[in-house]
């Protein structure tokens, strides 16, 4: 139930609803039909449907694209335009030229190797060119043989593009001859066809016009498309992007040239100054180059990185980060080893200069003076999604922060001065960050004069609240264990009495009169509502620790949701977590192992122990039957638990608490309607 209401892990792109018909249906439209469309009681083999083809890309466009919002709608021209960007980086093309029809028509060409045009082995009835654009998970970049980097991994942005559009042209230039072929909605209107000879043409065109089926009436916004065939020629030198667009597309006001060339030499320093231009800066001079990435164990290249940095004595800093020509906005394992180039690089330029303070200098300090630019060439990317907003490459990091690191200390040495201007000011922002929390942390002793803080708080020692967590435990008797399992310096424990108020179907003033909602409030100090003060919170984590079983989600669940009603920013401020206490210990002898229910018990019986072994098996009755030995060892110990983060979806907000009312409010009927609507999804129910 609570899967929906708060996400314990970072949310993820939901697949969105078409707007219109798909394949060969329409959705419903009105309630009736909705009705109608009811599942039957019946389930046979005749209800299972096999997707074959494109299908699956057209009935789920979500999964491939993050759904059908503008986002989506021009993911499809970055597929297009990455594919020619993969052979212009691969030293194939030198130029790609990006024209904005009218019809919401877009054609890329590029001056490549073109799409292969002759039969394909596996397939030998049709060509490579149809296999790519018609099959998913087709491709010339899985071997590496092709393209040694690329931004193009599944095989599957060419063939999405091609499902999603409602028509689609392909023209390819190779071995002096021209070809063409022709789609709609990802089937070929008729076979490849040689439609003439050349002798200076080469490479690919593809002219493609989305589906207003899917993506109803969103078009093409000529500012965005521009913004994205910029940043594509500042991220790789070596090619010239040549964009036009149709006058009648491009709205009064609007900074888009009918044609321009885009050839910039300079590379993420040139997009850097563009962007700065003649703001105030820290230092005069930017930090940029390039270097290839350190060789892999069979000694072959694994990439090279390009970088552009500038110090700011004021503004907002930035970092823009690229892998393989693509954006990934929420930056990843390559931005991780930027950072840790820096700040070990400026680190050891402190420590040359005798400089003590510079061992206090964190990431942050750094990456709050800085406007930067990164790009990545590695091989075999790994990114979060289709989308690949987020590189994930472990080894990323090491490859990145080695071949930057020596390179940084290089420029320091050979810019003294500017090297000194910059750790000073790096320590001044450590040192206000540090003056900062010094005056946020209120020492305890002095917080607890100034607060009645309620009687069955057993509070911890220490001063600084960034160190603390407090325990929310169901009764005394939980609370018993749960004290002589803490930590006494870091750990406060608070048991609450039962199962504390609804808020969600309970009044203002019933909340108000509610003495364990009340006492807890007083032991976080922050305040509610309106009144809430993340900087008076005495405690950095607060942890809802409840039984492993029915009732305690139960409580759980009613925890959450007063935190999520009366201080949400708790939640927000990452400060909210869940407990994750055993239901079972197994023992065999001296070894101990923990199980968190039925199938864990089952799956670590096989696994944890030899086989025919007799093992004793315990099920903990609930925290307060646990000993305080086994609780501190499985669910209270920082170094042994596990803790789930307890998050609100940011882009998803309406419908947290649509669901919430549904869940927790005060109508049954809608509650009714979710079981109704969701019992099938349930294979067992078990009351532990």
């Amino acid at each position: 139930m609570m899967n929906d209401l708060f996400s314990q892990k970072p949310a993820r792109v939901r697949a969105q609803a078409p707007r219109g018909a798909q394949g060969s249906g329409s959705a419903p439209t009105n309630r009736s039909a909705a009705r109608a469309s009811a599942p039957s009681d019946t389930y046979s083999a005749q209800d299972i449907e096999v997707l074959e083809g494109l299908e699956p890309v057209r009935r789920r466009p979500g999964m491939y694209i993050g759904g059908t919002d503008e986002n989506a709608f021009h993911h499809l021209a970055a597929e297009i335009i990455d594919n020619a960007m993969d052979e212009a980086v691969a030293g194939h093309a030198t130029a790609i030229d990006v024209a904005l029809e009218v019809g919401n028509r877009l054609v890329v060409r590029d001056n490549g190797r073109g799409i292969p045009v002759d039969p394909h082995p596996k397939f030998p009835d049709r060509s490579a060119l149809e296999v790519i654009l018609t099959t998913l998970h087709s491709g010339g970049k899985f071997s590496g043989k092709a393209y040694s980097t690329s931004g193009g991994l599944h095989g599957v942005g060419s063939s999405v593009v091609n499902a999603l559009s409602a028509r689609l042209d392909v023209e390819v230039a190779r071995d002096r001859a021209v070809w063409r072929q022709s789609f709609e909605r990802g089937v070929p209107v008729g076979p490849l066809e040689n439609v003439g000879a050349t002798q200076n043409r080469r490479g690919t065109q593809i002219a493609f016009t989305p589906d207003p089926d899917i993506f109803g009436a969103i078009g093409f916004q000529p500012a965005r498309l521009f913004r994205l065939c910029r940043s594509k020629a500042y991220l790789f030198r070596g090619v010239t992007l040549r964009w036009s667009c149709d006058p009648s597309l491009i709205r009064a006001g609007q900074d888009v040239p009918e044609k321009a060339v885009l050839h910039f030499p300079g590379g993420l320093s040139d997009s850097l100054r563009d962007e700065l231009g003649d703001g105030a800066r820290l230092l005069a001079e930017l930090w940029d180059g390039e270097a290839d990435l350190p060789t892999g164990a069979d000694g072959a290249p694994t990439g090279r990185a390009e970088w552009a940095v500038a110090w700011l004595e004021a503004g907002d800093p930035s970092l823009g980060s690229y892998c393989n020509t693509i954006p990934t906005p929420q930056g990843g394992t390559h931005e991780t080893g930027f950072r840790n180039a820096l700040l070990k690089g400026l680190r050891n330029w402190g420590e040359q200069r005798n400089n003590k303070r510079a061992a206090q200098v964190t990431a942050e300090d750094l990456s709050g003076t800085i406007a930067a630019k990164l790009s990545a060439f590695i091989r075999d990317p790994q990114f979060q999604g289709q989308t690949k907003e987020k590189l994930t490459t472990p080894e990323a990091t090491r490859l990145v922060e080695t071949a930057l690191r020596d390179r940084f200390e290089h420029w320091l040495a050979g810019h003294p001065a500017q090297a000194d201007n910059l750790l000073a000011f790096v320590i001044e922002r450590a040192e206000d960050r540090l003056r900062r929390r010094e005056q946020k942390d209120t020492p305890r002793k002095s917080a607890t004069r100034r607060l009645r803080l309620p009687g069955k708080l057993t509070d911890c020692t220490r001063e600084n609240a960034a160190e603390t967590e407090i325990f929310l435990v169901e009764g005394d008797s939980a609370g018993g264990s749960a004290k002589q399992a803490r930590n006494r310096e870091t750990q406060a424990v608070l048991p609450l009495r039962g199962k504390i108020l609804n808020v969600a179907s309970a009044s203002t003033e019933k909340l108000r009169a509610n003495q364990e909602l009340r006492d807890l409030v007083e032991a976080l100090g922050c305040g509610i509502g309106d009144r809430f003060d993340v900087s008076r919170l005495r405690y950095g984590r607060v942890i809802i620790m409840t039984d492993a079983d029915v009732d305690g989600a139960h409580i759980a669940s009613l925890l959450m949701t007063f935190f999520y009603r009366e201080l949400p920013d708790l939640i927000r401020g990452g400060h909210l977590y869940l407990a994750q206490p055993p239901l079972f210990r197994l023992t065999q002898g001296a070894k101990t192992i923990y199980a968190m229910d039925d199938r864990d018990r089952d799956r670590k019986l096989r696994s944890g122990f030899k086989a025919n072994a007799k093992v004793e098996v315990s099920r903990f009755k609930g925290l307060g039957e646990m000993p305080p030995g086994d609780l501190k060892n499985t669910t209270m110990d920082p170094a042994k638990r596990t803790l789930l983060r307890v998050m609100t979806p940011p882009e998803d907000r309406a419908r947290t608490s649509e669901r919430v009312d549904q869940l927790m409010g005060r109508r049954p009927e809608l509650r009714f309607q979710f079981i109704q609507e969701n019992a099938r999804k349930v294979d067992a129910l078990l009351d532990v």
